[in-house]
């Protein structure tokens, strides 16, 4: 496995908020304009984002007026759809997941947190909650809650998921098995948890009903499994990981990779024969 040579600070979910919108926003943005890090000597610090904008004049603008109404008109579907009672469902209790702070002295969040480990490092006896150890998962510091932050217990449960229920597929990203690798590579732990927080931003899933395109198939997906979120969340993860290892990305440019994987999720959940979260073409990346 490989280690880093020193702490270097990781953004947290909820510095990625403000920014971090709707693929409507990215489609705006100039091509070669990108979310990326600042960084000082010793932290990297979230977000520098900028917006573009086209503006249509003279003899060509009944042109941005016809663009705008069939955007209006395709805004509105998302707007205004009716839930089947399966999907009202388990929307509603996957937005109380979202509701879940994570809590260092519940005793359950406690153990979710050591069952983690037993799954990276069946081996290896944690010494603490608070310990050297984490870092060698990829979390910050000595004690995995700070990182929690905004995105709270549900970012531990996808982690501990993705374990469960893809333990190679873990594996290899956790120890970075596969493929060319950098010589700073992305923290496993902390790049989880801000996958996370790009599928709930991307999906919309804090309003009380998804209002885009990707939230709107969501839904489908969920009302046919359950567990469609948590299955996304391993191919987001997925995802993420190819494009690092397509982009020859290091450290500094995980904001990019994490932009491209939102990307190209977003092409995948609109495609027309995706009723299923099998049929997803990434889906094949996840193997048991």
């Amino acid at each position: 496995m490989r280690l880093r040579k020193r702490r270097q600070c990781f953004p947290s979910c909820s510095s990625l908020h403000r920014v971090d919108e709707d693929e409507v926003y990215w489609r705006q943005k100039k091509g070669d304009e990108e979310l990326e890090w600042p960084h000082s000597s010793t932290h990297l610090i979230s977000q520098l984002a900028q917006c573009f904008t086209n503006a249509m004049v003279g003899s060509r603008s009944w042109i941005g007026g016809l663009l705008h109404r069939l955007s209006s008109k395709r805004h509105e579907k998302f707007l205004d759809y009716p839930l089947t009672p399966i999907q009202e469902q388990r929307l509603q209790k996957l937005q109380e997941r979202l509701q879940t702070p994570f809590d260092e002295t519940r005793p359950d969040h406690q153990e979710a947190l050591r069952a983690l480990w037993r799954i990276a490092f069946p081996n290896v006896a944690l010494k603490g909650l608070i310990s050297e150890q984490w870092k060698e998962m990829g979390w910050q510091g000595l004690n995995p809650s700070t990182d929690f932050r905004g995105c709270g217990f549900i970012s531990l449960e996808n982690l501990l998921f993705f374990g469960r229920t893809y333990p190679a597929s873990f594996r290899r990203l956790l120890f970075k098995q596969d493929g060319n690798r950098a010589t700073w590579e992305y923290p496993f732990a902390v790049a989880g948890i801000n996958v996370t927080f790009m599928l709930i931003q991307m999906l919309d899933l804090y309003s009380a009903k998804p209002k885009n395109h990707p939230g709107f198939n969501f839904l489908k997906l969920l009302g046919e499994d359950e567990e469609a979120f948590d299955v996304l969340y391993c191919i987001a993860f997925e995802m993420m990981d190819a494009q690092w290892l397509a982009m020859h990305a290091s450290y500094m440019e995980f904001n990019e990779v994490l932009h491209a994987t939102r990307i190209q999720l977003h092409r995948e959940l609109s495609l027309d024969d995706v009723h299923r979260i099998q049929d997803l073409p990434a889906y094949n990346l996840l193997y048991k």
